[in-house]
Order: structure tokens, then C-alpha cells, then sequence
């Protein structure tokens, strides 16, 4: 028996029914994806909103160089290095960074950490600029206006060569009371610049200074008061090392700025052990060069 043909209406129907199946296929598909990527979206905001309040909380505890990359900052690092008056090493080896365990107010914010044994450590960086800094502010007085003061042992050594290459007039072992104030004084004279080594054992000289109302260069340890100076230099300022080399970088950018063309020694010679003080015979006593 022939097989009845579908009129055209049953085909039409057919149609809209299987293209109604699609469609509604397709809408369940949209709607699972459509929910899959909104969870995706929320997932995504949670973990932002999370990253967003631990940043929130390092700021607000002051934990500034997280949020710096790593990769910034040694970068900042290198350059800062690469700009350094000496290598970095250097400074490490003289000890200069080695504070005592007193701080005092104006002092710590040099100051980034203490070691074990309790002394403060100065942070590198800011020992370098400070001295960047003092080698172009002595640099503006002649040599004859400055007087370097260094009643520490330590550096008298450094301190006579400092003298010697620069023209600048040196007071080492003792300094003579009054020579900056008293004009009645057979060797009185007139500075503009007194560089102080140590205010503790200097203060005769930075007590002169400033009653005669001139200019300060202080070398400033963790246990110093730096109220009095016009510009500071922070380090150890009591090792033979750490104060031979602040000479040595005094001497050689003053010679530099102001064409003083002398052969200044390398920097071993000015941070080589000192060796022991000599012993003043009568003789000795009164020679200028003794400050005596």
C-alpha cells in the first residue's frame, strides 16, 4: 500500500517544533554559561577586593616597600650604587655604617635597624649623600677660612694629610681655647668654617664656633646632638677606619671642586690600621703641627 505523503502543514509544524527544541537548547546553554562566567566574574572580584584590602592594611601599617615590586627595587638599588662616591663595599669595610647602642632624637632617622649586640646600624645610602652633600658645601670656603678640629686619636694621622693636601689648617690632640674668639690672643684668627670631628671631645672648638656665629661641618655618630651644625656627615666617627675614610673623601672631592692638583694616597693609606701614637719629647711640645 503506497506510503501516505505529509502535507505541507504537518511539515511546517515539524519544523517550528525542532527549531523550538533548538532554541530552547540554545537558551539553557546561554543560561549555564551566562551563570558560569558571572561566577568566574565574582571569583575574580573577590580574589581584587582581597589583594585590594591586604594592600589597604600594609599601607596603613606602613609596610611601604611591599607594594614596591622586588624587581623596582633592586633596580633603584643598582643605581643608586652605580652613583655611589665609592663601591658600597667599601663603606662595609671601614665599618662606617657602625653606630653605638645610644640614639639619640636627631640621629634616628639615619638609623634602620640595630644589630644582635644591641649598636645601631646607619643605613649606606644616606651616609653616601650626606658626605656628596658635605663635599660641595666645604667646597664654596677658601682653605684658609676652614679649621678642621680632631681631638681623637684616631684620626689624627688622617687628619695632618687632610691638612697637608688641602691647605686647610688642622687642630689635632689639642685644641687652643679661645683662638677663634679672642682677639687678644697672639694666634687668633678668623675662620668661616669649622669642620668637628666629634662635638663630645671637640666641644671646646664647637662651643668657639658658635659664639663667634660661623658655619658648622659635623661628623655625626648615633650618640650625637647635630642641633648646632649647618650640614652633617653620619657615621662612625670614632674607628681609625671609618674616620680615615671620610677624610679621604673630604680631600679628594674638595681637591677636585676647588683644581687643587696634588697626589692624594689611595684609600688603603688612609684606612690602614693606625700605628701606635708617637710619644712627644720637649722638643715636640709647642710645634704647630701637634696642635700644642
Amino acid at each position: 500500500m503506497p506510503r501516505k505523503k505529509k502535507s505541507e502543514e504537518e511539515i511546517n509544524n515539524s519544523k517550528d517544533k525542532d527549531i523550538k527544541e533548538e532554541n530552547k537548547k540554545n537558551l539553557e546553554e546561554a543560561k549555564k554559561e551566562s551563570i558560569e562566567k558571572e561566577s568566574e566574574i565574582n571569583k575574580d572580584k573577590e580574589e581584587l577586593r582581597k589583594k585590594l584590602l591586604e594592600r589597604a592594611k600594609e599601607l596603613q601599617e606602613g609596610k611601604i616597600d611591599q607594594v614596591i615590586s622586588e624587581e623596582l627595587k633592586e633596580k633603584v638599588k643598582v643605581k643608586k650604587r652605580e652613583d655611589m662616591l665609592i663601591p658600597l663595599e667599601e663603606y662595609v669595610k671601614t665599618g662606617i655604617y657602625i653606630g653605638t647602642k645610644a640614639v639619640t632624637p636627631m640621629m634616628r632617622p639615619f638609623v634602620y635597624r640595630r644589630r644582635a649586640d644591641g649598636l645601631a646600624i646607619f643605613n649606606t645610602d644616606i651616609i653616601d649623600d650626606k658626605l656628596k652633600e658635605a663635599i660641595e658645601y666645604i667646597s664654596q670656603f677658601n682653605p684658609e677660612d676652614i679649621v678642621l678640629v680632631c681631638k681623637r686619636q684616631t684620626g689624627w694621622r688622617t687628619a695632618e694629610m687632610l691638612s697637608r693636601l688641602t691647605g686647610i689648617k688642622v687642630f689635632t690632640k689639642k685644641y687652643p681655647a679661645g683662638i677663634l674668639t679672642n682677639p687678644s690672643l697672639p694666634d687668633f684668627f678668623e675662620n668661616e668654617l669649622t669642620i668637628i670631628t666629634d662635638s663630645w671631645v671637640d666641644k671646646n672648638a664647637l662651643n668657639d664656633t658658635i659664639k663667634a656665629n660661623k658655619k658648622i661641618l659635623m661628623i655625626c655618630d648615633t650618640n650625637n646632638f647635630s642641633q648646632k651644625a649647618d650640614k652633617i656627615i653620619i657615621g662612625n666617627n670614632k674607628s681609625a677606619k671609618s674616620i680615615g675614610l671620610i677624610f679621604y673623601l673630604l680631600t679628594r672631592g674638595y681637591c677636585k671642586n676647588r683644581g687643587i692638583e696634588v697626589e692624594i694616597p689611595d684609600l688603603d693609606w688612609w684606612t690602614k690600621e693606625e700605628d701606635a701614637p708617637k710619644v712627644l719629647n720637649e722638643k715636640d711640645k709647642g710645634d704647630s703641627r701637634y696642635g700644642v
